[in-house]
């Protein structure tokens, strides 16, 4: 149905609809059969009927869809060419200037231009996957779709560790930070015994990503600070500082979980909500 209406639209450039079939053809089959392709096409053709000068629009934005989900295909291992024989006449010499060796090295910066062509195309692809996560957020959940392995839960989570990665390789190329000040991510410091190499090593352990260790994790973690730097630590006396470090981090480590729900749950549809206004 999008590509009849679109056919239609676009006579005066017929170039459009073949670059488009070129890329479905080239996306993964997994892509081509899932519920996410099948709302993005939803979304995009009922845009088209309602704005028809917007067409060339949306079709960008369905190609940019469909380029980020690109089959990987493998290229065949190719064995080292042979050695050229000597030319019988002189080449005339170029006129460009000779290339630096260090230029062509894996560990050289991307070209200016390579990487501003990736950016926007990334930042692109956050758009168009932001309007498809607020999209989901919208639509009405039955009971019976709970028990789907494709729910709107299940797509807007995907979608979302897709931003995040997508996120995470921006911050690359632009070479910043991915830090976003989320309470998550503050690091919790650790003074509680008054060993420093005791508190260096649970400090670092409990700031690791996802960590939520038990008492017998900060124990290992006492121990082995002891015998790493010949403390000379008792049995007992690691056991005691293991539970007092254990409760005071799981309340700690708690506590930031909480505030990070606090300040991050919902969606754009309870942004402009204030209690007490109708």
């Amino acid at each position: 149905q999008f590509l009849e209406l679109c056919t239609q639209l676009t006579e005066e450039h017929p170039e459009v609809i073949p670059f488009l079939c070129g890329r479905q053809q080239k996306a993964s089959p997994s892509f081509l059969s899932s519920a996410e392709l099948r709302n993005v096409l939803s979304r995009c053709l009922s845009r088209v009927r309602r704005r028809h000068n917007k067409v060339y629009v949306y079709i960008n934005e369905l190609c940019t869809v469909l380029k980020a989900h690109t089959a990987r295909r493998k290229l065949p291992l190719s064995s080292a060419p042979p050695p050229s024989s000597p030319s019988p006449s002189p080449q005339p010499p170029s006129s460009s200037p000779p290339q630096h060796p260090s230029s062509s090295s894996p560990s050289s910066p991307r070209p200016p231009g390579a990487s501003k062509r990736q950016i926007r195309y990334l930042e692109n692809l956050l758009r168009v996957y932001t309007g498809e996560i607020r999209r989901l957020q919208e639509r009405e959940l039955d009971l019976a779709e709970l028990d789907s392995e494709d729910s709107t839960y299940l797509q807007e989570s995907r979608l979302k560790r897709k931003m995040m990665r997508i996120f995470e390789k921006l911050c690359q190329l632009k070479q910043c930070s991915s830090l976003t000040g989320r309470v998550i991510e503050q690091r919790i410091q650790y003074r509680g015994t008054r060993y420093p190499e005791v508190n260096r090593r649970i400090e670092r352990f409990i700031n690791r990503p996802e960590a939520f260790p038990d008492y017998t994790d900060i124990l290992k973690v006492i121990q082995k600070a002891s015998a790493r730097h010949s403390l000379g630590l008792a049995k007992r006396q690691m056991e005691s500082m293991a539970q007092d470090a254990f409760r005071e981090v799981g309340n700690r480590l708690q506590e930031r979980r909480h505030l990070d729900l606090v300040y991050n749950f919902g969606s754009h549809l309870t942004d402009q909500y204030r209690p007490g206004e109708e």
